[in-house]
């Protein structure tokens, strides 16, 4: 959105005021004396006019060491939610980059920045672009020999008629392995296990792209992301 658009729609000024103001270099964005009506302003950007702020709005992220049988919701009337757990911080226009179930465990991202968010989530992405996701399971059975080539191959889903792309399973005991998949379809990884005759008994997420969970946070801990943590995305797209 332009600043003039932005004026005229959110702080109820005229085309015409705007354009005066702009003449007598009275409007600042994100600190700089701006003169053409076409300056593009977003959500976060620090806007002034005439030494009053209009809008100041910061881009925030976090990771969450989501507990077992937190709900990943803004709000819900029965079940804890993942951001009544980010205590002392106002969360009301904070959404959630990624759920994972009530059962699963391990990083959970939240944010305020749609945009960023949307990268983060999207399903269809270029080879080069694929976001990984990296989960640490427990399965209720010894894990067959032929599993990795299984998932290396890619597993149908009937139900949306779509094969998943290739998953690298790392093996770390009979019944413990480390799954890194590239897509976010529902239940994807238990649906996965499923489709080999295996079921999930334990599911943790350590890892989303170039955002590895802090291995710091306790269960139910969170902290905001680093720059280099928010930056990576935007390396990758």
């Amino acid at each position: 959105m332009h600043v003039d658009r932005f004026l005229c729609k959110q702080a109820n000024y005229s085309r015409k005021t705007v354009l005066q103001l702009l003449s007598q270099r009275q409007i600042k964005v994100d600190g700089q004396t701006i003169l053409n009506r076409d300056c593009p302003v977003t959500q976060f950007s620090h806007i002034e006019v005439q030494g009053k702020t209009i809008q100041r709005h910061s881009a925030r992220y976090y990771m969450l060491n989501k507990p077992e049988g937190i709900l990943s919701a803004t709000t819900d009337a029965v079940h804890t939610t993942a951001l009544e757990l980010l205590t002392h911080i106002d969360t009301a226009d904070l959404h959630i980059a990624g759920r994972l179930d009530r059962a699963t465990t391990g990083l959970l991202i939240i944010t305020n920045d749609g945009q960023w968010s949307r990268k983060l989530t999207a399903l269809k992405s270029t080879e080069e672009q694929q976001i990984p996701k990296v989960y640490l399971i427990e399965t209720a059975y010894p894990i067959s020999p032929i599993t990795a080539q299984r998932f290396m191959e890619g597993i149908y889903f009937k139900t949306e008629n779509f094969t998943t792309s290739p998953a690298e399973l790392e093996l770390i005991s009979e019944t413990t392995s480390r799954l890194t998949i590239y897509e976010g379809r529902y239940h994807q990884v238990k649906r996965m296990f499923a489709a080999v005759g295996n079921r999930v008994a334990k599911l943790h997420r350590e890892k989303v792209g170039g955002i590895v969970l802090d291995s710091k946070l306790k269960s139910g801990e969170f902290r905001s992301l680093t720059p280099n943590e928010i930056s990576w995305l935007s390396l990758e797209s």
